[in-house]
């Protein structure tokens, strides 16, 4: 009878959440093996202290893609998308924005070479670029046309930062553009690498993450904010942002 009570207990707890989907395509370090049982990342750790923390939502994981996200979110398969910017493709798109306060950087890596210094990065044009499918990079105005960025800029594309790490050191790129925060990590796991690699001190583009909510979502950016900044003041955030090479920055606010 105890065990009984307490099945029922817990199912009336999630039956009074209200679902919340949160959409996600891989993204290191933000979200790794998306469409896996067991998503790894940022994304999915925050999640789930945010559904440890509070009974009132239920945060699910949606996987999506890269370049389905757009579609997906205007047909409300899901709500909320999470460490976007609206600059990225979303600007004809119905939407809220809520400033996560936290900042990561894109940067340009290419191979440690004698004699090479930061004046490598100047021009890119001439040189081979391994770039992430999908994505909108500052050099290129946020264009993210396959078809641009291979006519442009000799463009290789493909759906993996570590792969075009590689490139990069096997001499089959001359430069990728990585994340900050993945770069971090990368090192960190493969500090042997490091030396084999030159970074740029100038970053192809700084941006704030923001949530991007749909206006009929099932949460709004005020009650997200306010949740997120539950759990900035209780340290929780600051110490899940740690883990993976982030600073917040100041208090959530939205727009």
């Amino acid at each position: 009878m105890v065990l009984f009570a307490l099945s029922c207990c817990a199912a009336q707890s999630l039956w009074a959440a209200q679902v919340v989907k949160v959409g996600a395509y891989n993204y290191p370090p933000y979200v790794l093996k998306a469409e896996s049982e067991q998503p790894q990342g940022l994304l999915p750790d925050l999640l789930a202290v945010l559904n440890q923390q509070q009974n009132d939502y239920h945060f699910e994981l949606v996987p999506t893609s890269v370049t389905r996200r757009y579609r997906d979110f205007q047909h409300a398969r899901f709500d909320i998308i999470m460490f976007e910017s609206a600059a990225w493709g979303w600007q004809d798109i119905a939407l809220t924005n809520l400033d996560l306060q936290v900042e990561d950087a894109d940067i340009y890596v290419a191979k440690a070479e004698p004699g090479r210094t930061q004046a490598y990065f100047e021009q890119l044009k001439g040189k081979r670029l391994a770039l992430y499918t999908g994505y909108h990079y500052g050099f290129a105005n946020y264009n993210a046309d396959p078809e641009y960025l291979t006519r442009e800029f000799n463009a290789m594309l493909n759906y993996s930062h570590e792969s075009n790490l590689l490139m990069v050191q096997r001499g089959r790129a001359d430069i990728t553009v990585v994340t900050r925060s993945y770069l971090h990590s990368f090192e960190r796991m493969f500090p042997e690498q490091r030396a084999q690699l030159l970074t740029s001190s100038k970053a192809d583009q700084i941006y704030h993450h923001e949530a991007l909510l749909r206006p009929q979502a099932p949460i709004n950016s005020a009650t997200l904010g306010a949740l997120l900044q539950q759990l900035r003041s209780e340290g929780l955030l600051g110490k899940l942002y740690a883990q993976y090479q982030l600073r917040p920055l100041g208090s959530i606010a939205q727009h």
